[in-house]
C-alpha cells in the first residue's frame, strides 16, 4: 500500500468536500427553488463531469489552469502539476455529485412548510437554518459521501492536470491503477485482484451508507 498516496488522496478529499459543502447547499437551493432564464443551461454545464470523458475534461482543465489562465496570473505560478490545481480540478468534477443531491433533498420539502416559516416571522437565513436543513440533511450527507469517493477513486482528470508526482500530486487511484497494470503485465493476477478489490470495497461501503440514509429518509416521509 501507497501510505504517502492514501494519505493525499484523503486530504484532496476533505478538502474538497469542506469547500463544496456551502456550495452546494447555495446553488442546490437556489436550483431548487429559483425561476430564471437559461436555468436548464446551467443545470446542464453543472452536470457535464457526468457525460464528459475524464480525458476531455482533464484537457480542458489544463487549458483553464494553463499558463496563460486567469487563474495563473491570480496565483502568480502554474496550478497544473500541484495539489493545488488538483482541488480546483476535483472541486469541477464533483460538482454534479454535490450539488444534485442536495438540489432534489431541497425540492423534496413542501412548500407549505417553508411558508408557514416565512409566515411567523422567519428570515430566509432563519427558514434555511431552522427548517431546511434540518429536513434536508440526509441529501447534503449524501451528496458529501458520494463527493468523498468519487475524489478518491477519480484517476483520468487527476492523472492529467497533476501528473504522477509523489506526496503531491500522486493519489491512491493513480498508485493502484499504476500498480494493477504492473502486476497484470507480469501476469501477477492475485496482486491485482487485491489491489483492486480495495476500491470496489471502499466504492461499495459508500454507495450503501448513501442508499441506507436515502431508504430511510424516504421511509419517514412516507
Amino acid at each position: 500500500m501507497d501510505w504517502g498516496a492514501l494519505l493525499l488522496s484523503l486530504k484532496l478529499s476533505l478538502v474538497t468536500v469542506v469547500i463544496l459543502l456551502p456550495v452546494s447547499i447555495v446553488l442546490g437551493r437556489i436550483l431548487a427553488y429559483q425561476k430564471f432564464y437559461g436555468k436548464s443551461i446551467v443545470q446542464a454545464i453543472l452536470s457535464l463531469p457526468l457525460v464528459l470523458p475524464p480525458t476531455v475534461l482533464g484537457y480542458y482543465m489544463l487549458v483553464f489552469l494553463g499558463n496563460d489562465s486567469i487563474f495563473n496570473k491570480l496565483f502568480g505560478s502554474p496550478l497544473i502539476f500541484n495539489f493545488s490545481g488538483l482541488i480546483i480540478a476535483s472541486i469541477i468534477f464533483n460538482l454534479p455529485f454535490a450539488i444534485q443531491p442536495v438540489q432534489r433533498a431541497f425540492e423534496a420539502i413542501p412548500r407549505d412548510i417553508r411558508e408557514a416559516g416565512a409566515c411567523c416571522g422567519l428570515t430566509p437565513l432563519k427558514v434555511l437554518w431552522k427548517i431546511e436543513l434540518p429536513l434536508s440533511w440526509r441529501g447534503i450527507v449524501s451528496a458529501m459521501m458520494l463527493t468523498f469517493a468519487h475524489t478518491i477513486g477519480e484517476f483520468g482528470v487527476v492523472l492529467m492536470v497533476g501528473g504522477n508526482i509523489p506526496n503531491e500530486t500522486k493519489t491512491i487511484a493513480i498508485a493502484i491503477a499504476i500498480a494493477i497494470y504492473d502486476k497484470v503485465q507480469i501476469f501477477d493476477n492475485e496482486a491485482a485482484a487485491i489491489m483492486s478489490m480495495f476500491l470496489l470495497v471502499f466504492s461499495l461501503i459508500i454507495i450503501s451508507i448513501t442508499y441506507l440514509i436515502t431508504d430511510n429518509s424516504n421511509h419517514k416521509h412516507e
